[in-house]
């Protein structure tokens, strides 16, 4: 991890995002837990794999969108040194960097990591913006109000961040599993679009001005483009589909974002890191105007 007193350079960085820190607009951060995974382990090593990979792997030129990673000020700060199996000390560290970042006046760009983590950034966001509204994009509702007796895991973290924001306050796009209580929860407390990025335009149009966080989770894309992750769903959104979603999405006033979920053991042939970095590049050029 780097020095946070000096503002030191991370001596690996995910491609383009080796700029000074106090220079920076937006600092992209990892946060390597995953000790509440229901079904396969490994996104604690994204963030680390996605950084390697990315130095090969893709190129920081976007012809998406006619942008280059060079034009943009990101700062990669590296990997948080967070603990395994209590899920409340990581989720403590996540929330103070955040806060750090914030009052720096940076965008934080986590990385996962499991699902989980998106409530220690939240925490922080909130307490700033008590406004806030959440754009999450899954397969999986999240919305469970324990799982395996516990408060705190990945399939419930949607609830927790739900405790923090309010009623109608959280965006969901591409829902395709779940328990069924969770959907039946869901149509009094969240807005849920099952399926697909339908009803997207309008959401952005609602939330112009207003602050947003946005969370991503990787297993939204369908298991053909994306395997690489701990709970796959067969029947979601396309490459194209996800990269259009993200760059709407990031024309908000984006006040914190995460990409999770990618679990690099769980595809051997590399191909779901590399859709990873590609949705990372992109996002962050769509973020940092």
């Amino acid at each position: 991890m780097w020095s946070r007193e000096m503002g030191e350079k991370n001596v690996e960085a995910f491609a383009g995002c080796n700029n000074a820190y106090y220079s920076a607009n937006a600092v992209l951060f990892g946060a390597p837990f995953d000790s509440t995974c229901s079904y396969r382990a490994g996104t604690r090593t994204a963030a680390k794999t996605m950084r390697s990979e990315s130095m090969y792997g893709i190129e920081t030129y976007s012809p998406y969108q006619d942008r280059d990673l060079s034009e943009i000020a990101v700062f990669d700060g590296g990997d948080l040194e967070l603990g395994f199996g209590n899920p409340e000390p990581a989720l403590d560290e996540i929330e103070n960097f955040t806060t750090k970042l914030i009052q720096d006046a940076k965008i934080p760009i986590m990385l996962g990591g499991e699902h989980l983590v998106t409530l220690g950034a939240v925490r922080a966001i909130v307490k700033q913006y008590p406004d806030l509204h959440v754009i999450h994009f899954d397969a999986h509702t999240d919305l469970r109000d324990e799982f395996c007796g516990a408060k705190l895991s990945h399939a419930t973290v949607l609830r927790r961040v739900w405790e923090l924001t309010g009623d109608q306050k959280i965006y969901q796009f591409g829902i395709r599993s779940g328990d069924k209580r969770e959907f039946d929860w869901s149509k009094d407390h969240v807005m849920m679009q099952k399926f697909t990025f339908e009803g997207l335009d309008q959401v952005i149009k609602d939330l112009r001005g207003k602050p947003v966080y946005f969370t991503l989770d990787l297993d939204v894309l369908d298991t053909s483009v994306f395997p690489g992750t701990g709970t796959p769903e067969p029947g979601g959104v396309s490459f194209m589909e996800l990269l259009d979603a993200v760059q709407k999405v990031c024309g908000l006033n984006i006040v914190g974002c995460d990409l999770v979920e990618l679990s690099p053991p769980c595809d051997q042939s590399g191909a779901s890191t590399i859709v990873a970095c590609k949705i990372l590049r992109e996002l962050l050029l769509a973020l940092c105007k």
